[in-house]
């Protein structure tokens, strides 16, 4: 990532050395944009990224609150548990490359919203302990 930043600033530096009397301020201004483009989708990308992690460590949670609580059996967990590994498995595959896309980020949180779903429905059956 660090090294990317240091790519878009040369590219920047290099823009502004123009010898052959083009127009110094319009290079600058899309320097500058490109810059703040580059910025927003790293920045967007950390902040999917932190969404979905706290989400994970939320079920968790809620899992483990249930184990205790008696509402959700140690097979019902075991099987919680074996949803939020694939769950973590898909998103390792996804920042495999270090680019979490749109597209990945929506299916994870596709994932994870039916894990909250599952969630809920074994800390709410009739089975206990």
């Amino acid at each position: 990532m660090e090294s990317f930043v240091n790519k878009v600033a040369v590219v920047f530096v290099m823009g502004c050395k123009d010898q052959k009397g083009g127009s110094q301020m319009k290079k600058v201004g899309v320097m500058v944009a490109a810059g703040m483009l580059v910025s927003f989708f790293v920045c967007s990308n950390a902040a999917l990224a932190g969404s979905i992690s706290d989400r994970q460590v939320n079920q968790q949670k809620r899992i483990w609150q249930g184990v205790v609580s008696g509402e959700v059996t140690g097979r019902e967990a075991a099987v919680l548990e074996r949803e939020q590994r694939r769950i973590k498995k898909s998103k390792q595959e996804a920042w495999s490359d270090g680019v979490l896309t749109p597209r990945e980020g929506g299916r994870l949180h596709y994932q994870q919203d039916k894990a909250s779903g599952h969630i809920y429905k074994l800390k709410h059956n009739d089975t206990s302990r």
